[in-house]
């Protein structure tokens, strides 16, 4: 019952605050055909990553891990025009699928889709920095050095949004075997130790179970 209350929660709110249109529906469902994993963010999720792309007026974005383009359709759109967008994924048949829908949503313009291992194409992206926003969404034991890379290409004033941080609360346990977990924690203690980065984090329920995000703010 609680999982329903949650998804029934979700849906009430999303009925009436976000706006999910038919690119919107059309990526959610191709990446489900496609058999891809269903770990893209909810509408609510995707609609507070656009708010937050749009408060903080960024005109550069970093997407680390695209799986099927969902979330990324979401920043593009908070871009002002000339704004640009760079998502990294390593699985090939994530970057067709995920290209496939950014095309359909007319963005192809404005994102461009670096194929291959995220810690291998971090190195080269210095020349495209700084980036005003940076959505680190990928594999989770590599999440500390994203993290380490991230401060490297955003400057003071930058946004840097961790996911799937909670772990159903598998992130409170210091003796997990799970090395997403342990990925997550030591990520979590890098920016609590980083002295230009000040964070909170918030556990979020609703219709993708239990989780949550850290939500980090580069300072001068």
């Amino acid at each position: 019952m609680v999982q329903q209350t949650w998804t029934a929660v979700d849906h009430y709110f999303d009925g009436l605050l976000v706006e999910e249109d038919e690119a919107l529906v059309a990526a959610a469902a191709a990446t489900a055909t496609a058999g891809l994993p269903a770990h893209q963010v909810a509408p609510n999720q995707g609609k507070l990553l656009n708010l937050l792309a749009r408060v903080r007026g960024a005109r550069r974005i970093l997407e680390i891990g695209t799986l099927g383009g969902y979330s990324t359709i979401w920043l593009a759109r908070a871009l002002p025009a000339g704004g640009q967008l760079v998502t990294l994924e390593v699985d090939e048949r994530c970057a067709d699928v995920a290209a496939a829908n950014i095309a359909r949503a007319g963005l192809d313009h404005v994102v461009e889709i670096r194929r291959g291992r995220a810690v291998d194409l971090l190195p080269a992206l210095t020349g495209d920095a700084p980036f005003d926003l940076v959505f680190i969404d990928a594999d989770k034991p590599s999440n500390p050095e994203y993290l380490e890379w991230a401060l490297k290409l955003t400057r003071p004033g930058s946004v840097i949004i961790g996911d799937n941080v909670v772990r159903d609360g598998a992130v409170v346990d210091p003796d997990s075997s799970d090395p997403r977990v342990q990925g997550v924690r030591r990520f979590t203690e890098l920016i609590a130790e980083h002295p230009q980065l000040t964070a909170t984090a918030l556990q979020t329920v609703g219709s993708k179970g239990y989780d949550g995000l850290i939500l980090a703010l580069v300072t001068d």
